[in-house]
This record gives structure tokens, C-alpha cells and sequence, in this order.
């Protein structure tokens, strides 16, 4: 597929990326770009942006996402979740389920969130490799932005000024009121959270609570009718991480994260709970219990406006009943990173936030839709409703928002680019063809691209060339029985679109030839028959894109100082040649050329007149077979290569280069073997017309050297 520096066309300079907030989402966000290779600053509104002591879910699809940045959360503590236990209320064992599968690439991991936090910080601002550290501004409250000009201002007055403005400043986001439909607030759902972490020893210290924990990274579930627990270990299994949900009515929470909890009252209302759950909570430490309400907020209309974006909890702010939170503010980061390479042109970043939109606001939802779903209270769900926990378990985690974003990217990039050229296999992408960039432009061959053709233009039968023709609607020109054909052979040499490589190709075409449309006009030029190559390159990118006959063959092309000799082969198989001899080189002037043509009789010029017409262009024929329906074809068609693609002046030759140098011979012939089925099996048929083929007179045989090949973009269908 296309990589991200040729879908841009090139360098650009360096984007200067603002970041409203320093928490998970803005620094993996910060992280990403300035891996890319852009300019970034963070503007945290805390002091120290500090995250708050707990645990969070590194599911499969966030700790990808982690990875891909450099990001090993293992070494950071993180510690594989491997099973999940669910207890009644009542606290009897109800059922153990694995979590650990060989279906995800990426471990389930249970981090601490300061750990992670710290560590996000500490590769933004120190990163590896060629990334700018993140500047990262702390105690820099954002109160307003300007979403066409990427400005934002601070609570004391300053004005900062970038290309994009990334608002991932939370739940109760300032960014968010500057998009269209912002002004939605978040809602209480009527349930708050208890958080606090234990030391995972003493509780297995506990008889009470021992049997609770089961094994190393394994999450204890309990949930009763409007009220649930969930519990598991971070820190490479010393710490328990615990999230105690209930009705918010009954503990008052305020609207702030870090609300100081009352263990009374958790222990009141878990009070019907049975001792061994009570048990865990007596553990909860007096001084480090927090509790906070958990909000939910209506679907906001879009994410973004001009220059700025919204992501995380800004944009989709997740209640915590599947731990998803945290992970689809990372993917959300993720795929701002793909979106922004370096080289992103200024002016296409309103449409790219656009397609970040697009990439990322149905998938967000529905995660949030799923954890809804999982978090309702036994009263609301309807009676006989099976719920399809697969079904949510295998959308949140199979699933790699760097692979997703990638290819959005490209169907984007290749919508703006009708110009590309689509050949099999189809699943990489579009295909350049030669002298064309990835993006299907013109791309230049460079002054040192060369050619030497050798060719022999002779007389032959034309009733038996007629056979040659695809249809009744082609035909020579001329009615007589006589006809000229050219044999010539081409070497190509420094081709820039080979890497500097060249290639040989060999062909039959058959002059003064007509293609009579269907509305009566008519298409003159030279018919190629057949173009033997033997690269494979521009075999497939002839056939395909141009419509000529190609084929392969090896061909070995001998030069000498008055001699050319050519073989034409298929695996050691000869079957054809040509040999030019006696070579001269000649003046090729107006004048010369104007006395050599005094030279001929009146009628030889009225017959050439006739016979051989190829200034007009090539013709030829495109033939594609149906699959599965070989006498029914996909493609059926004449094709028309216009003389401005093949006598103009040489692509990839310079203003300055020197006309080409003709040598002409003063004996030539060709030669042509049928062979049999057995010696070539794909080429017999080929091969046998072409050495039934006379030479009545050899009118011309030549060698011409010279810079620059011609381009042949000017192919077209004739009807």
C-alpha cells in the first residue's frame, strides 16, 4: 500500500499541534504526533498533572496501540489479566471464566494508572529516536479557542498559535463548547464509585477475604441488583485495585474526581453484602478512599470544527463498566497519529479532522452503547433479554484502530486522486504504472534514460497479415496484395520508474491499417500485432493500462560496431530474430532525407502513401476474457496510442539533447522457427504465424541510438 510520505506528495514543513490536557488521552495523543514528526504543546490546567492513584484496563486493543509507540506496559508493572471470577452478592462462587486467549495479538495487561501516566510523560517529553520532545505547559488553563485560526488563550491572557488544537481536557471539557452542538453537558447516571487500591498481601493475610482473590490476575466480579464490585490487581500483582459502584443518592457525591470518600458509609452500603465482601472493604484505606459521581453525557452532534478536534472523554466521556474508557481515548489518539503524517499539507487539516471523525465516532459510540448495556441494574433490563457478552467482547478487543485509521486514510487519499491506476492484486492498493508517481502523477525519467532501436521495415503479403486483424472492422488502406510490416527491437536503459534498470522489447506492426467505427469514421495507424518483453513490469502495465499484446520472452541482443543480431526465446527454446549488418552511421538532415525521397519512382511514393501510414499513432486491440466464461469477454475493445505519445520529443530528455544517431544497414533479414507444442507451449500458435511470415523486400533496416523514451499516457479506448 501506499506509505504515508508518497500519499502527501512529499515533505511539508513541521505542524504545530495544541493540546488542551495532560492526562492519558493528550499525552498518547502528543506522543503519537510527535512521532510523526510534529511540533507539540500540551497546556495542562494542574499543577503537576498528576493522574490519580488507581488501575485501568489495558485491553487488547489499547495496549497495541501502546506498543506501537514504543510503550511496554509489563515493564512498567502491568500485569496480564488472566481470568475472571463472578461471586453473588451473598459472596458464593457463582462462576470462573478465562480471559487470557491466543485470539488477541496484544496481552489484556492491568496497569497502574500513575505508572502509566509517568511513563506517558516521561517518553513525551524525553522521547527515542528522531520525535521533537513535547513541550508540556503545566498550570495553563485553556478558557477559549479559535477553531478557524488554531489559537488558543489562557486564564492569564496569552495566545498560542498552531495548525490543530487537540481538546482532550476531560469530562467537563472547555473545548468542547467551541463545536458545533458543544453546549451538551454532561449528566449524573445516577450511580457513583468508590476507588481505593489495597496491597494485594495483606488481603490474602485475610481468611476472610483470601479465597476472594484466586489466582495471580485474576478480576473478582460481584454484582448485585443496582449495585457491583469489581476488583483486580495492578502492579505486577502486589496491588488490588478495587471500583465499588452503587446509587449515587445514597453516598452524595460531588462532581469532583477526587471527592474523599467516608468508609462508614461504604461499609452502610454494602451492608447486605456477605462478610467475606464486607471483609475487602475493611481494607479500604481511611485516608485514600476517593468516590466520584459517574456522569454520562447525550451523543455530541460532531467532534470537530475547522482546526480543532475533540477526543477522550471530551468527546465520549465512558462510564466504567467495561474499563474502556482510558483504551478509546488511545485509540482516538491513534488515530490522529496515522491521519497527520509528516509531510500533511496545512490547508487538508480541516478535511482530516473531518475523516478522524469519520474513523473514530461511530466505533466510540457503540463501545459506549455496549457499556451501557453492561452497566444497567437488574430492574432495567427486560425480561427474557439474553445478553450477548461475546458479542461486546469481541467488538471492544478485536479491533486495531492503527490498522483502521490506515486504511481510511488511503480510501481518503485515493478518492482525491482519480488519476490512480488500479491493477490485481487490488489488495495493496492502487498500482503506479510506469512514470507515474504512487500517486498515479507524472513522474519524470531523468536526462540519462536511453533507447537503441534496431529495426527492419520490409514488404509482405498483405492477404496474409490480414489474418492478423481482430475483426472485420480493421483492414489495410491499400487493396493491393502487398504490405508493409516492421519488425524492431528496443532497448531501454536508466529508466528512474526501474530504479535506473532497463528492459527489451521485440515487435511485430503492421503499417497503413484502418479501424472503421461504428458512427463510419475512421482511426488510421500502425497495428501492433504482438510485443514480446522480457521484464515483467511493463508486461503487465502494457497490457493492463495500454491494451497492447505483450508477452514474455527472453531476448538477447548482440551490438557490434557494424552489426546488430537479436534471439528471441522461451526457455532455451529459440524460435525468432532479427540481424542487421553492415552498419553506417548517417547524417539525418532534411536535406539528405529530402534527396533520398527524390530518389523514388512516383508510384512507389503514391503506393507508400497507401501502405504505409503510421504517422497517425498505434493501433491495437484489448482483449480481456471473462472468468469462468473464456468465450465471453471482459474487456473487447480497439485501443488508439496517438503519435504525440510516440514521436513528440523523449520524456526524461533534456532541452539540450542532441538528436539521435541513425545507422543504417546495408543487409538485414529475420527468421522465425514454429517449433511444437512441446517446445513452446504458450508460444507455438505465435511463433508459427510469424515464420510463415515472407520477406518480399527489405525496405529499410536500421539502428537509432538516443536519450529519452517516449511516453505513452495518451492511451485510449476507441469505442
Amino acid at each position: 500500500m501506499v506509505d504515508s510520505k508518497q500519499m502527501n506528495g512529499g515533505e511539508s514543513p513541521t505542524l504545530r499541534v495544541l493540546i488542551a490536557g495532560a492526562g492519558i488521552g493528550g499525552l498518547t495523543t502528543a506522543i503519537g504526533l510527535a512521532q510523526q514528526g510534529h511540533e507539540v504543546i500540551v497546556f495542562e490546567q494542574s499543577r503537576f498533572a498528576n493522574e490519580t492513584g488507581a488501575a485501568l484496563h489495558l485491553s487488547p486493543n489499547s495496549n497495541g496501540i501502546l506498543k506501537k509507540l514504543g510503550l511496554d506496559a509489563e515493564k512498567i508493572g502491568g500485569n496480564e489479566m488472566q481470568g475472571l471470577h463472578e461471586y453473588t452478592p451473598e459472596g458464593k462462587f457463582k462462576f470462573a471464566a478465562p480471559t487470557r486467549s491466543d485470539a488477541w495479538q496484544h496481552k489484556w495487561l492491568l496497569v497502574h494508572r500513575i505508572h502509566l501516566h509517568q511513563e506517558l510523560k516521561r517518553m513525551a517529553q524525553h522521547p527515542e529516536g528522531d520525535a521533537i520532545p513535547v513541550k508540556l505547559k503545566t498550570s495553563s488553563r485553556i478558557v477559549k479557542v479559535d477553531s478557524k485560526n488554531a489559537t488558543v488563550t489562557l486564564e492569564n491572557g496569552e495566545e498560542h498559535h498552531g495548525d490543530i488544537v487537540i481538546g482532550a481536557d476531560g469530562v467537563h471539557s472547555v473545548c468542547r463548547a467551541f463545536v458545533p452542538g458543544g453546549d451538551v453537558k454532561p449528566f449524573d447516571s445516577g450511580k457513583s464509585a468508590y476507588r481505593f487500591l489495597v496491597p494485594r498481601k495483606e488481603l490474602l493475610e485475610d481468611p476472610l477475604t483470601k479465597e476472594l482473590l484466586g489466582g495471580e490476575g485474576t478480576m473478582l466480579m460481584v454484582i448485585g441488583d443496582d449495585r457491583r464490585i469489581a476488583m483486580y490487581p495492578c502492579s505486577n500483582n502486589e496491588m488490588t485495585n478495587f471500583v465499588v459502584m452503587h446509587p449515587g443518592r445514597e453516598s452524595q457525591a460531588s462532581g469532583d474526581w477526587n471527592q474523599q470518600g467516608n468508609k462508614g458509609k461504604l461499609l452502610e452500603i454494602f451492608k447486605s453484602f456477605g462478610s467475606n465482601i464486607q471483609a475487602l472493604f475493611g481494607h479500604a484505606p481511611e485516608n485514600d478512599l476517593k468516590l466520584w459521581p459517574l456522569l454520562d453525557m447525550e451523543k455530541l452532534p460532531t467532534w470537530v470544527e475547522g482546526r480543532l478536534a475533540l477526543l477522550g472523554d471530551a468527546a465520549h466521556p465512558f462510564l466504567p463498566y467495561q474499563g474502556q474508557g482510558g483504551g478509546q481515548a488511545m485509540e482516538d489518539a491513534a488515530s490522529l497519529a496515522v491521519i497527520f503524517p509528516k509531510g500533511t499539507p496545512r490547508e487538508e487539516i480541516p478535511d482530516r479532522l473531518k475523516l478522524y471523525e469519520e474513523c473514530r465516532y461511530e466505533r466510540a459510540h457503540m463501545v459506549q452503547h455496549f457499556t451501557r448495556l453492561v452497566g444497567r441494574d437488574a430492574s432495567e433490563i427486560p425480561a427474557g433479554e439474553k445478553s450477548n457478552v461475546q458479542e461486546h467482547i469481541f467488538y471492544n478487543l478485536g479491533y486495531d484502530e492503527w490498522h483502521h485509521s490506515t486504511r481510511k486514510l488511503q480510501e481518503w487519499t485515493y478518492a482525491r486522486n482519480p488519476q490512480l491506476c488500479w491493477r490485481m492484486p487490488v489488495s495493496f492498493g492502487p498500482m503506479p504504472g510506469p512514470r507515474q508517481s504512487p500517486l498515479g502523477r507524472p513522474l519524470q525519467t531523468g536526462g540519462n534514460s536511453s533507447f537503441s532501436t534496431a529495426s527492419i521495415k520490409f514488404k509482405t503479403s498483405r492477404t496474409l497479415l490480414q489474418n492478423l486483424l481482430p475483426n472485420s472492422s480493421y483492414s489495410f488502406i491499400s487493396p493491393g496484395t502487398i504490405a508493409y510490416a516492421s519488425l524492431s527491437c528496443t532497448t531501454l536503459n536508466n529508466l528512474n520508474w526501474l530504479s535506473g534498470g532497463g528492459y527489451r522489447h521485440f515487435g511485430l506492426s503492421l503499417h497503413g491499417v484502418r479501424y472503421i467505427k461504428k458512427d463510419g469514421s475512421v482511426v488510421v495507424g500502425t497495428f501492433l500485432a504482438v510485443l514480446f518483453e522480457n521484464l515483467a513490469d511493463p508486461i503487465m502495465t502494457g497490457r493492463e493500462e495500454l491494451g497492447m499484446p505483450k508477452l514474455y520472452c527472453a531476448l538477447d541482443a548482440y551490438r557490434r560496431e557494424k552489426s546488430f543480431s537479436l534471439e528471441a526465446s522461451w526457455r532455451g527454446v529459440r524460435f525468432g530474430g532479427i540481424e542487421l549488418s553492415g552498419l553506417e552511421k548517417v547524417s539525418g538532415s532534411d536535406e539528405e532525407k529530402e534527396n533520398a525521397n527524390e530518389t523514388k519512382t512516383e508510384s512507389e511514393k503514391e503506393s507508400e502513401e497507401k501502405t504505409n501510414a503510421d504517422s497517425d499513432g498505434i493501433l491495437t486491440h484489448r482483449y480481456i476474457p471473462s472468468v469462468g466464461r473464456n468465450s465471453k469477454p471482459d474487456a473487447d475493445y480497439p485501443v488508439y496510442i496517438p503519435s504525440a505519445s510516440t514521436n513528440s520529443t523523449p520524456d526524461g530528455a533534456p532541452s539540450n539533447t542532441p538528436p539521435s544517431t541513425t545507422y543504417k544497414a546495408k543487409k538485414a533479414s529475420f527468421n522465425f522457427k514454429p517449433c511444437d507444442w512441446d517446445g513452446l507451449p504458450t508460444l507455438h500458435h505465435i511463433a508459427s504465424f510469424l515464420a510463415e511470415m515472407s520477406c518480399i523486400e527489405v525496405v529499410e533496416a536500421k539502428v537509432v541510438d538516443g536519450l529519452g523514451v517516449p511516453a505513452m499516457g495518451d492511451a485510449e479506448r476507441v469505442e
